[in-house]
Order: structure tokens, then sequence, then C-alpha cells
């Protein structure tokens, strides 16, 4: 049975991360992958360190979509892959790799995550993460000077050319696509419980759908003896 795929999606700052990681903690890390889609960022090591700073990292565009859905698809059906690591200061891919094994549940993460329908189709449960913009804002401000070597002059300059249009292009329309929206207030513990309750009944049905199976086959192997 295929592993089931939970989408956590929802603008910049706006506590995507700090869900997904709440929901690994209590399911378990024994049975969750957890594939961040800003890792699939497109290496930028051909252009100057001028031209990577300026770059639109908010537009589709900038993430290795392909790869990304390849990566999916692969452990959505059991089977371990080498997902790629992003160097948030250079701008550029590393050389290295973090290997992922698959798991019964796949948690996705990522602002554009929605954005494009063959993603869409990998991904069974879809939520969304709600934050007022200036909540996620001075997340983002915060993060990127702590985490990612960025002025509070250069975080702002990009907020404002790229960052809150392509939330209003691309990253905030596909809240349409989500089954459940998720409000970020006090960790919002009530929801992440929701999430957490679905998913434990749909690991449940699956098993009872493999137990099935496997006695459906069993059964049909004993006739076969019979005849012989």
């Amino acid at each position: 049975m295929a592993s089931l795929v939970i989408g956590i999606a929802g603008g910049s700052g706006s506590g995507k991360t700090t869900i997904a990681r709440k929901i690994r903690d209590k399911v378990g890390n024994d049975r969750i992958t957890f594939i961040e889609m800003d890792c699939y960022y497109r290496d930028l090591s051909h252009l100057n360190i001028d031209q990577r700073i300026a770059h639109n990292f908010d537009h589709p565009s900038s993430i290795d979509i392909e790869l990304f859905i390849e990566h999916i698809k692969a452990v959505k059906n059991g089977k371990s892959i080498e997902k790629p690591q992003y160097d948030f200061i250079t701008h550029t891919r590393l050389q290295k790799t973090a290997g992922i094994i698959s798991q019964p549940v796949v948690i996705l993460e990522g602002i554009l995550l929605y954005e494009n329908p063959k993603v869409r189709e990998l991904i069974d449960i879809k939520t969304y993460v709600e934050a007022p913009d200036d909540v996620r804002f001075i997340r983002r401000l915060m993060r990127d000077i702590e985490h990612r070597g960025r002025t509070p002059r250069a975080v702002v300059e990009q907020y404002y050319k790229t960052v809150r249009p392509m939330h209003e292009t691309f990253a905030g329309p596909t809240r349409e696509y989500a089954d459940m929206i998720i409000p970020w207030h006090d960790y919002n513990e009530v929801a992440i419980d929701m999430v957490i309750s679905r998913i434990e009944a749909c690991l449940k049905e699956r098993k009872q759908v493999d137990n099935l199976y496997i006695e459906n086959k069993r059964f049909i192997s004993e006739k076969a003896a019979e005849v012989v």
C-alpha cells in the first residue's frame, strides 16, 4: 500500500515547518518521512553572488519541480531517495545529499506546494497554514537574519520586491485547494490533533485493506492447491 502523503502549505513565515515538526513528533519519527520543498531550489552556482541575491526565490520556476515530483512518487511507493541540500547563504545546492527512507506517512512542506497540479495529485490530505501578514513578515525577518545571513534591509527589500507580490500571485491563491485551513495561533494544538486523528484513521483504513488483500491472496492460494 502506498504511503499517505500530507501537504502543509502556506505563506512564508506562516508556521508550516513548526506544525510539520509537531505532527512528526506526535505521530513518531519512525512513521513519518519529512520533505521540505525548500531543499529543491535550483542550483545558482553558475550566477555571480549579486545575481543570486537578486533571484526571485518565490516564483515557481525557482523550484526543481521535476526532481521534487520524482522524489514524491518514489517515497510514496516505498522507495528511498537522496534529498538535495540547499545552502541559503550562498544560494547553491550542496554536493552532499540526505538519505531519506520511505515511511507510512510522508509530510511535504512548502509555500508553493499546491501551485503545480502534478504535485497536488500526489497529495492525499492538503492543509494550508494561515497567519496575518505582519506576523509572517516578522517571523521571516527573524529567520533570515538569524539563520540565512541576511541584513534587515535586504530582507525588507526582498519582501517588497518578490515575497509579497509572489505570495499574492502564486502561493496565496492555492489556499482554495486545501482540505483544511489551519489558523496559526498559539501553535493551534486543536488543529494539529485533528490532522493527527485523520492520519491515524487513514493508516487504520489502509492496514485493514492490506490485511484483506493478504487474506484474499491466501484464500486463492489454498483453493488453487485444492484443485491441484
